[in-house]
């Protein structure tokens, strides 16, 4: 099946954690929660780990998210995780992953399994899509 929705954050929040021991790069590693809503055939919210090694001026990097889900996929409610990561040359995504966490799910929602994805779009609008299985 498949599910889809818009999502927005509605809190980012740096923590200051660092990699240790410290390493140098030209891209500094830095780690955030988030908080997001989502409205359409995916409702609910999610608190999210965000890690990412991100250039703001050029908008160059890669990210990684582990985001705890509840709500509910076409009126299945639930929870579960899911993680996704994509790497930008500061116009593009590339290097896309997006899968639900195995046995992770609750509710109506156990045993979903399944892949995914998001898209930020022109305007600003923040698109998910599960295609998932309840097994």
């Amino acid at each position: 099946m498949r599910a889809s929705g818009t999502f927005s954050v509605h809190a980012f929040v740096p923590t200051g954690l660092k990699p240790e021991p410290a390493v140098a790069t030209a891209l500094p590693v830095g780690v955030a929660t988030m908080e997001k809503r989502y409205e359409g055939e995916v409702t609910g919210r999610s608190a999210t780990l965000f890690t990412a090694a991100f250039d703001q001026a050029t908008g160059v990097g890669t990210y990684v998210a582990m985001e705890s889900f509840e709500g509910a996929l076409h009126g299945r409610e639930g929870a579960f995780n899911f993680v996704h990561s994509a790497t930008t040359s500061g116009s593009d995504r590339s290097a896309e992953f997006f899968t639900v966490v195995p046995s992770s799910g609750t509710g109506a929602l156990t045993g979903i399994t399944g892949t995914g994805g998001l898209t930020v779009e022109a305007d600003g609008t923040h698109r998910v899509w599960f295609e998932y299985e309840i097994g």
